[in-house]
């Protein structure tokens, strides 16, 4: 496509690249440590508001970066199924990218100090640790598909998923309300976040699968093959289940706490269709029901956290 024709789709296809459809997954952690923050009678709106506000932009940030690593890679090819690349259409737009990056990393910065601010005013030992998992994020966010050594082109990209979506998203954001470390009681939500966001990121890899092998992007599923993606994404879906059922059953043992099982429904729904129709095409309908159930999931626990607790 010519550069004119391309300019010509003007904002509206820049907001479609951002990949707003993401964003509800990527609060879930946010959702769920700050749940945590409300049982503990610390939660602070404030705080809730700008730690979701800073996660958006360490998405969108994510999603761009995302965009051009493949782009420049020529991973994102013609006919590829999924949310259309910029890249994909002319190089022109490349330059400008590199200028949205800067954008949005600066963005998240900003933000995640005025959470920091809002969390610890001035605390010098907290500012350190955190900034510095501020910069880790953003490092994250660019190099799954930017460099030579992008991680996503390793096989890396399950692990820095629930790490950062699972165990930072979580544990992070309960701390910014708590100041306590307690990994024990929170890793129910951490490992159901994590799962649930390495769940979307297979299921994506999955769909893609064929095209990567093609361009050298060795995810996982391209590792794992298509008898064995199926069979971990399974794992993935079946774990968010089981952790449900001790979180309800043995941790918390309150039956109002049941709603969490309502996607589980959808989470079973979704991994029998997976591998009933076993194409990139289903496996590509179904990112949003993965995506949709971790977030309500999160959301379930965060609003149950107030009428439990109020």
């Amino acid at each position: 496509m010519e550069p004119s024709l391309y300019k010509s789709k003007g904002l509206l296809f820049w907001i479609r690249a951002a990949r707003l459809r993401t964003l509800p997954l990527s609060v879930s952690g946010i959702l769920a440590g700050s749940g945590w923050g409300v049982t503990q009678g610390v939660f602070q709106w404030p705080i809730f508001f700008s730690a979701l506000l800073t996660t958006i932009f360490f998405q969108v940030l994510s999603n761009f970066a995302n965009d051009y690593g493949d782009g420049v890679k020529g991973t994102d090819q013609q006919g590829r199924l999924g949310p259309e690349r910029l890249l994909q259409h002319s190089d022109a737009a490349k330059s400008t990218l590199k200028w949205v990056l800067v954008a949005f990393a600066v963005l998240s910065i900003a933000s995640a100090a005025l959470t920091l601010y809002l969390s610890f005013g001035w605390e010098r030992q907290y500012w350190l640790i955190f900034m510095g998992l501020t910069a880790a994020s953003i490092a994250a966010a660019i190099g799954y598909t930017v460099g030579k050594h992008a991680y996503g082109y390793l096989g890396l990209g399950d692990i820095f998923v629930f790490v950062f979506f699972g165990m930072l998203g979580v544990w992070g954001s309960a701390f910014l309300y708590t100041k306590i470390w307690d990994p024990y009681s929170l890793w129910p939500l951490v490992w159901v976040i994590g799962m649930g966001s390495v769940g979307v990121l297979n299921l994506n890899n999955m769909r893609d699968a064929q095209s990567d092998a093609l361009s050298g992007k060795k995810t996982l599923a391209v590792r794992l093959g298509p008898r064995y993606m199926l069979w971990y994404h399974s794992f993935l879906i079946i774990s968010i289940g089981l952790v449900t059922l001790y979180w309800v059953g043995v941790q918390f043992q309150n039956w109002t706490l049941f709603s969490l099982f309502i996607p589980l429904f959808f989470y079973g729904k979704h991994l029998k269709k997976a591998w009933r129709e076993r194409t990139p095409k289903s496996w590509d309908g179904e990112l949003k029901t993965v995506a949709l159930s971790t977030f309500f999931w999160s959301l379930g626990w965060f609003l149950w956290s107030f009428t439990a607790h109020f």
